[in-house]
């Protein structure tokens, strides 16, 4: 695989978890409903249960190939954990050649559903901290390198939740690393406030997965001081849902498009791969996740290790940035499909 030599293996922040560039996160492989664009092409309506976890398990070997290790999933993602488990015991693959991290805090309730009226709610308790944790060990095992609060917003109270809290601490001696997941327009306030987090004399959080990309690049200022000290960083949402690529055929965005397809044009890649590369150029950036959902998708995305970013192209696309809110308020219009 012709981008192997460039996926140089790194340490998530100061954890002992080895990680990738580029990770592959499973959130659309895992179950036949999600928000990305179009989503239902990526899967051609196929949604049988033992379908999905062969095309997944396609999708994990072309990653494997090109030398990706850090693997991504949570409890709300449908069957994610399973199809990556089957995988990973199918390969016969051992716990120390590759790291997986997943979350708790969403329970998926579509029932395999396309147009399930709830596909997943958040519940920040103990009492499901406690279930999906053992979940998660039955699928993952010996795998699972790091464990991660799913979405932590300020308004979720999990922060501030001494018994949730007072749990992961004890993963954490355990030997997990502990991260966090934020999203919204106050995800720089939800940083900072988890970097102030301590237990037994030490930061309780080794590791956050924030939304950055080029739409949405709010939280680094915020990024570089958790890097600065010793926390990892893992990007997710890197394409904006699908926003970020040509998939992208709102009206409203055809002049952003255009920038971005003249950009690419130029130097000859796609605008997924430049967009990634936008990520993969930040210094604070430990690992930026593909949310491929298919073989084509995530060769695309790979190419983004083979774009020079430089101070040019950072200034020719600033211009792409929104507000938080407006970034926001349009990521929560899109339709499960």
């Amino acid at each position: 695989m012709k981008y192997k030599n460039r996926m140089e293996t790194r340490k998530l922040g100061n954890t002992g978890v080895v990680v990738t560039p580029i990770g592959l996160g499973l959130a659309a492989l895992g179950r036949p409903g999600y928000i990305n664009l179009k989503h239902a092409e990526d899967l051609h309506q196929d949604y049988a249960v033992a379908d999905m976890e062969l095309h997944a398990h396609m999708v994990l070997d072309v990653a494997w190939q090109a030398g990706i290790r850090y693997f991504d999933a949570a409890r709300s993602y449908g069957r994610a954990e399973a199809f990556l488990g089957s995988w990973l015991a199918k390969r016969g693959l051992s716990a120390g050649e590759v790291s997986v991290g997943s979350k708790w805090g969403y329970i998926y309730t579509a029932e395999w559903r396309v147009d399930a009226p709830v596909h997943e709610t958040k519940q920040h308790s103990l009492p499901v901290l406690l279930q999906q944790r053992l979940e998660t060990g039955e699928n993952l095992g010996p795998y699972l390198k790091l464990y991660q609060i799913h979405s932590a917003t300020q308004d979720s109270g999990v922060l501030e939740n001494s018994e949730v809290l007072d749990q992961l601490a004890q993963y954490r001696q355990q030997g997990l690393a502990i991260g966090l997941t934020l999203s919204g327009p106050r995800q720089a306030e939800a940083l900072y406030r988890a970097m102030e987090i301590t237990k037994r004399g030490q930061r309780l959080f080794d590791c956050v997965q924030v939304t950055w990309n080029l739409l949405e690049p709010s939280a680094g200022a915020t990024l570089k001081a958790a890097h600065q000290g010793g926390m990892g960083i893992i990007v997710k949402e890197a394409l904006a849902n699908g926003r970020l690529t040509e998939k992208n055929d709102d009206p409203t965005f055809a002049g952003k498009l255009a920038l971005l397809e003249e950009a690419a044009s130029e130097l000859e890649t796609t605008v997924d791969a430049l967009a990634l590369a936008a990520v993969l150029s930040r210094p604070w950036a430990d690992v930026v996740l593909s949310g491929a959902a298919t073989r084509q998708q995530l060769l695309s995305n790979l190419a983004a290790l083979e774009v020079a970013w430089n101070e040019d192209l950072q200034a020719r696309l600033s211009s792409l940035a929104e507000s938080p809110e407006e970034y926001w308020g349009k990521r929560g219009t899109l339709s499960w499909n």
